[in-house]
Formats: C-alpha cells, sequence, structure tokens
C-alpha cells in the first residue's frame, strides 16, 4: 500500500480544525482501555473483557443503528466460565445507550495505536486543504457527516452484526473523497513497498485512487486482508460520499483570503 507523507499543496490559513480533530483523536485514544493493551501480549482476560464493555457501551454497533436501540444484553466487563470455558460475562446493561450518538463517539475511539496513526496521518496530509477549500465551519461539519454515513451505510449492508466499529476512517475517507475531486493532479510524496519503502512523488489521483480501489476490493471479499476485522466498506461509502459533496466545488476559484494584504497571498503576482 503506497503511504503519503506530505502533498505539494499549500494552503491560504492555519488548518486548526484539522490540528484539533487530530489531536482530539489522540488525546481520546490515550484514555481508552486500548491504549494500555494494544501490543501487550500479557494482557490479561479481565483487562480485556474490560475493554470489550468500554467499546461495547460507547462504539457504534450496526444492529442497534439499523434497529435505533439497545442489546439487551452486553459485556458486563467482568469475567465468568461458559460452555465454552472462560470468557467476558454479559448482563442486561446498566445504562442507556442512544444509538446514534455512538457514531459521534465512535469516530474518536481506535482499536489501537496502529489504527490511530494511519488515519491521522492521512487527516493530517489531505484534511488541510478541504479543510481550506469548504472553510472551516463546514468542514467540520462535512468531517462528521462522512463519519455518520459510513457507519450506517456499513451498518445497513450489515444489518445484523453486533461487532462495534470504531475508529475515524469513515469520516477520513470522505475527506479523501473531496481531495480527489478537488486537486486530482496535486503532487503527493509517497513511500512506495518496492523492496523498501522507496519515496516518490506521486498525483494525487493515483495514490488516493490505488488506495480506494483496495478498499473496494477488500469490502466484496475478493481477496482476505491482513488487517483483522476492518470495516472496509465504510470506507468505500463514506469516500464516495466525500466526492459527491465536493463536486459541485471543482471549477469554482478559491475566494480570497481578506485577512492578508495581497503581496502575502500564496496566488498573487507581481505586476507586469
Amino acid at each position: 500500500m503506497v503511504v503519503p507523507v506530505h502533498d505539494l499543496n499549500p494552503v491560504r490559513r492555519t488548518p486548526w480544525v484539522t490540528y484539533a480533530l487530530v489531536t482530539l483523536n489522540v488525546l481520546v485514544f490515550l484514555f481508552t482501555p486500548a491504549a494500555r493493551t494494544t501490543g501487550v501480549s500479557s494482557a490479561s482476560l479481565g483487562e480485556l473483557c474490560r475493554q470489550e464493555e468500554f467499546y461495547d457501551r460507547y462504539a457504534a454497533i450496526p444492529v442497534e443503528l439499523v434497529e435505533n436501540r439497545q442489546l439487551p444484553l452486553a459485556p458486563t466487563g467482568g469475567t465468568g466460565v461458559g460452555p465454552q470455558g472462560p470468557g467476558c460475562a454479559v448482563a442486561p446493561p446498566a445504562y442507556e445507550k442512544i444509538p446514534v450518538l455512538s457514531v459521534l463517539f465512535s469516530m474518536f475511539l481506535h482499536g489501537g495505536w496502529l489504527h490511530l496513526l494511519g488515519n491521522m496521518l492521512f487527516l493530517w496530509v489531505f484534511g488541510n486543504n478541504v479543510e481550506d477549500r469548504f472553510g472551516r465551519l463546514r468542514y467540520l461539519g462535512f468531517y462528521l457527516l462522512c463519519g455518520y454515513v459510513a457507519a450506517y451505510g456499513f451498518a445497513l449492508a450489515n444489518s445484523h452484526a453486533t461487532q462495534p466499529i470504531v475508529g475515524a476512517s469513515g469520516a477520513v475517507s470522505g475527506v479523501l473523497g473531496a481531495y480527489l475531486v478537488l486537486y486530482p493532479r496535486t503532487r503527493v510524496w509517497s513511500l512506495v513497498p518496492v523492496l523498501l519503502f522507496i519515496p516518490l512523488r506521486l498525483p494525487a489521483w493515483l495514490v488516493l485512487g490505488l488506495w480506494f480501489v483496495l478498499q473496494w476490493v477488500y469490502s466484496s471479499g475478493a481477496v482476505v486482508s491482513g488487517a483483522g476485522s476492518v470495516a472496509y466498506l465504510a470506507h468505500v461509502f463514506g469516500f464516495l460520499f466525500g466526492m459527491v459533496v465536493a463536486l459541485p466545488l471543482v471549477g469554482r476559484p478559491r475566494r480570497p483570503d481578506r485577512r492578508r494584504p495581497d503581496w502575502q497571498r500564496p496566488d498573487w503576482q507581481w505586476p507586469g
């Protein structure tokens, strides 16, 4: 898989929303059970059960989204012994869960450090230009809406699934789709896995197009991914929605940044 590192596409203003989203995702992860158990081979059953209870309580679960009601049984965070041996105990939940809000919470939860850093890398590289084109408030609304479309799209296609879905991938996928539509020819420094990772300057349409094709192939089940249980179809829904939303902006000139004098704007040229 091609790994983007930096795009050659300057912005007119500081992308504070993108910075805030990256920061918030990292901070939230540090306070979740996954931050303590990721990569720890000796994690106890109790720790894994507490992590399962946390995700079941706060993350989006497809069947709950489709039926708009909480499941009657949920992990308690404790352990128990069942027909198949020791495992996580379940019982009627002692809390009330709102499925619609769980989608918002799940956008800021991740299953591990690799999951988090991968999402944040793509958001860091491509989010600033999309924010610059949309404007801060519209970009924030767009980002969250992409996350909702991705989660509910996946839920409708997997209406009986009870496995929690977490991560900013659906929202970030929408950002990637918008970037592909708005800046297809922009050059992106990327690491290409040829023997070792070789840095190459590739067009955005190639980098993001390959990424989307990979998500589509994995979501269709044509090949088996080594990434474990990943909601690839959510990435597809988010990406396509981002493309559709960005289409009306194609060809429109960027609004001038009136807060800067003419000579400080990146598109300004000396007279004559």
